[in-house]
């Protein structure tokens, strides 16, 4: 065993400078033979012209767009749009997703995360934006963004955090004005972001819609299979118009949600859905609701979210100094550099504490609460089989 080991790691060390092949290029692989052929290095402003070729009249184009809260300089092969997305997807705010809570506490291998779901987003926005001729890179951009100011815990930690910042805290905008602030987005992107939820004003774009409705259709299918597997319900327990309209597996649910916004969008020239696909998708909506996120374990895990996070706030307002500077400049809306010393528990420290308690995994928040207020490890938030 111990020599197979070190013969991996000859081979992988004998690849560090590649290999050079003719005309005196570096290649991947001893035996490449890719040839892209005679090609011309398709830059920005080709990229922008082939956008306002090919999209629907009123998809968002990149060229004159994207003005950002600090000016830059545009990027030679990127659509301002394509530099948002990848952006947020090296950003450690969409990283610290792939700990945080989507329905179970601490899931299991299969089960969904935040990073996992907004994945799903990009994927569900993807296929409705491309059939719809719209603005893709700008639809996986807010997909990938849209649950950034998510705290650990899931939806509990809005109840948790709210009563300590003027506004309350909404994931959504609190994602795009405070979490995602450092990087300097567009303001397509940011609105797209901010305003996905239903509860909150139209996105001012048709990508921002899309999103709005892959984010309910890919939770709704995924929320479900997950409770599936968990023994939470079954498929027998669905509602017939679900089953009539959508089927019962996941992969049937999401073709025909994804298609019926297709459909009626392209027919209507706005995004929705017809009435009775719409119907079905708020009896799938309802059921998860009514069988999984509010059964009596969630609720219990929804308390023990709330009561650990509101006691983690209050630690880190009277502790100012221990919330990390970048972090408390993102919350106070300062630029590089100018975080002064924030007064213990003043309106500055609570939002400061908020941003670092809402930016926690949901590990890292337990062992927070472990080291630093003597919890009680009984009193912690419960996934399933803990």
């Amino acid at each position: 065993m111990e020599s197979a080991a070190t013969e991996r790691a000859r081979r992988w060390a004998s690849t560090m400078d590649g290999h050079t092949a003719v005309d005196d290029l570096v290649v991947a692989h001893n035996d490449s033979i890719a040839d892209t052929g005679s090609v011309k290095p398709l830059d920005r402003a080709e990229r922008e012209a082939l956008e306002a070729a090919a999209l629907a009249s009123n998809a968002t184009r990149a060229a004159g767009a994207g003005a950002r809260r600090v000016e830059e300089a545009p990027d030679p092969f990127r659509t301002c749009f394509e530099r948002d997305r990848d952006r947020i997807l090296h950003d450690s705010a969409f990283r610290r997703l792939a700990g945080k809570t989507q329905v179970f506490v601490f899931p299991d291998d299969h089960q969904r995360t935040r990073m996992s779901h907004a994945l799903e987003v990009a994927q569900v926005g993807r296929s409705i934006a491309a059939a719809l001729r719209l603005n893709v890179p700008l639809v996986e951009a807010m997909a990938l963004g849209h649950d950034c100011g998510h705290g650990p815990g899931g939806h509990a930690s809005e109840d948790a955090l709210s009563p300590f910042i003027d506004e309350g805290f909404d994931h959504a905008p609190w994602g795009a004005d405070v979490t995602l602030r450092p990087l300097n987005l567009c303001a397509e992107t940011l609105d797209g972001i901010r305003n996905h939820s239903w509860s909150l004003p139209a996105p001012a774009t048709p990508e921002g819609e899309v999103v709005s409705w892959a984010d309910r259709i890919a939770y709704v299918c995924h929320d479900f299979e997950d409770a599936v597997a968990a023994g939470i319900v079954t498929t027998e327990m669905l509602p017939d118009i679900v089953v009539e309209r959508c089927g019962r597996d996941r992969s049937s649910q999401l073709g025909a949600l994804i298609r019926a916004v297709i459909h009626a969008s392209a027919r209507a020239s706005r995004i929705g859905m017809a009435p009775d696909d719409a119907a079905a998708l708020a009896a799938f909506r309802q059921f998860n609701y009514d069988h999984v996120y509010l059964r009596p374990a969630s609720r219990r895990q929804a308390d023990s979210v709330i009561t650990m996070l509101r006691a983690l706030v209050e630690f880190f307002a009277d502790r100012p100094h221990a919330i990390p500077v970048p972090t408390a400049r993102a919350a106070l809306g300062l630029a590089d550099g100018t975080v002064d010393m924030i007064d213990a528990d003043s309106a500055d420290a609570y939002r400061a504490a908020v941003a670092y308690v809402g930016g926690m995994t949901d590990r890292f928040a337990c062992q927070q609460a472990l080291t630093h207020l003597d919890w009680d490890p009984a009193r912690l938030p419960k996934g399933i089989g803990t």
